[in-house]
């Protein structure tokens, strides 16, 4: 595993910075296909080049799902790699509708009130973890004496969100809904947050204890959550390995991503390039694509 500093660039991420579409291996590409869509509430955009792109506009993928040959499925919480992903819908009405649905479909789930969001977990069939959450107004966030977002884990009161709920058949996750943030299991704290902060240029919103970290653009709570409860040194997932292939990053200041761009290749960091969006790791393997535009 690298040991090395990053070198902070002079600019922050750009305010707008957001998160795009997440791109999925999974084991069983029918089956998980069948479960972003009925449990999850997604439809297919389209598929191809063994790609299929999960959406909930009709015109943007969140979720892209790649079945890999000879898959494993990993015992989570052993790996460096995603801890989960984030579906961010617009209202508490709309995570209402999401709670009533999966209570009726009897899928099991956990959830919490962070304080700046009500958030519902699960996992997919092959033990991928999904957040569908809502944001409070900002203007509701907490802002401690140090200047760091305050964000809780405590009880959700699963009772009064359903009553936000609407009557009638579940239609699926509205339009307005995106990908808000990425959880990772990473394998050593300081040097994810010199990549995450000082090279890629998210601020620290949280130090959540001497165990996670959490990292937004734009006075954003968390675009990028970090954590070492897989371990300190947990090792990279295996390229076999169900799970991550990538996130995106959606920087749409181009001068900072040429800054960026420059850093990975003083550091000997491999970048691929692919039409508008680079593809590299960061120090524990996980992939990244880079763009400053949503469309993949």
């Amino acid at each position: 595993m690298q040991t090395i500093e990053f070198k902070p660039l002079p600019s922050a991420a750009h305010a707008g910075t957001e998160m795009g579409a997440v791109h999925l291996k999974v084991s069983n590409l029918e089956r998980s296909v069948q479960y972003y869509t009925e449990v999850i509430g997604l439809s297919v955009l389209n598929g191809y080049g063994g790609l299929v792109r999960m959406t909930a506009d009709g015109a943007y993928p969140l979720v892209v799902l790649e079945q890999i040959p000879d898959a494993v499925i990993l015992q989570p919480g052993r790996n460096s790699g995603l801890y989960h992903f984030a579906l961010l819908v617009p209202s508490r009405r709309d995570l209402g509708n999401v709670l009533k649905h999966l209570v009726e479909s009897k899928i099991p789930i956990g959830s919490a009130d962070h304080d700046v969001s009500e958030a519902l977990y699960l996992s997919d069939p092959d033990g991928i973890g999904i957040e569908i959450y809502w944001d409070r107004d900002r203007s509701e966030w907490k802002v401690m004496n140090n200047g760091e977002v305050y964000m809780s884990s405590d009880l959700l009161n699963g009772v009064d969100l359903m009553r936000e709920a609407n009557d009638g058949e579940w239609k699926g996750l509205p339009v307005g809904t995106r990908v808000g943030h990425v959880h990772l299991h990473v394998g050593n704290l300081p040097l994810a947050k010199a990549f995450y902060c000082g090279l890629l240029g998210f601020k620290a919103m949280l130090h959540y204890g001497p165990s996670a970290l959490f990292t937004g653009a734009g006075g954003y709570h968390h675009h990028i959550g970090l954590n070492v409860w897989a371990g300190a040194g947990a090792p990279a997932t295996p390229d076999n390995a169900t799970g991550l292939a990538y996130f995106t990053i959606v920087n749409p200041d181009p001068w900072h991503i040429e800054l960026i761009l420059q850093e990975l290749q003083h550091r000997g960091i491999e970048v691929e390039t692919r039409g508008d969006a680079w593809y590299f790791q960061d120090p524990f393997g996980i992939g990244i694509r880079l763009t400053p535009c949503g469309i993949l």
